[in-house]
């Protein structure tokens, strides 16, 4: 199957095997998926809450209206998206390019003032915003690479943000949820697993300029 039927093969998943579990190997695929895909200036601003307690997934499905997925599910991977983004965390970031790359930090010194320069404009409110948007990006990836592989996902906004972060303690963190994720394999019995897909048709969607 091409990566396309993959896509099309793919559903936002209501209701998970809870017999089923992810393998390490698989886990590690979709945490290597999401560790590489892009996000502005490359700040990964934003971390991942990798959950699998059977308690702590209980606790989230009542801060998520009850939705099964959550306690079905293999895993829940919630993004979070930075708190506290500032001069300091872009430091630390310029710090990994130079050593990573193998570079003069030296050379880098323009690009981290640009970087801290647009933070700094921000409002706090505006910044947190910014970085779930990240969040997003990643969790597409995540979503096409979990398919690629044959593992259900269901992107979820359903839920009480303030409570995943008291759960998880996220705060203390310099964190708050912005978008959530149980991954897994679907039930025999989850109806919409053979429901046609419905989408805008293309001429309605694609603007040609």
């Amino acid at each position: 199957m091409s990566l396309l039927d993959k896509l099309n093969w793919r559903y936002a998943t209501k209701k998970f095997d809870a017999t089923k579990k992810l393998s390490d190997e698989q886990l590690h695929t979709l945490l290597d998926a999401v560790q590489l895909a892009p996000s502005s200036a490359g700040l990964q601003a934003y971390r991942v809450i990798v959950v699998s307690d059977p308690h702590v997934k209980e606790q989230l499905r009542e801060a998520a209206r009850g939705q099964q997925q959550l306690t079905t599910a293999s895993h829940i991977l919630v993004f979070a998206a930075e708190t506290g983004l500032d001069s300091a965390y872009v430091k630390n970031y310029i710090d990994r390019i130079a050593q990573t790359r193998g570079v003069d930090r030296a050379t880098l010194a323009l690009f981290e003032t640009n970087i801290s320069n647009n933070i700094s404009k921000m409002e706090d409110e505006a910044r947190i915003t910014w970085n779930k948007k990240q969040c997003y990006i990643a969790l597409g990836v995540l979503v096409t690479v979990a398919a690629e592989h044959g593992i259900d996902t269901c992107a979820m906004e359903g839920f009480d943000a303030a409570k995943f972060d008291e759960i998880l303690g996220l705060k203390a963190l310099g964190l708050t949820t912005a978008v959530i994720a149980p991954v897994g394999f679907r039930a025999e019995d989850d109806g919409l697993s053979k429901a046609v897909k419905v989408r805008r048709p293309k001429e309605e969607l694609f603007i040609h300029i």
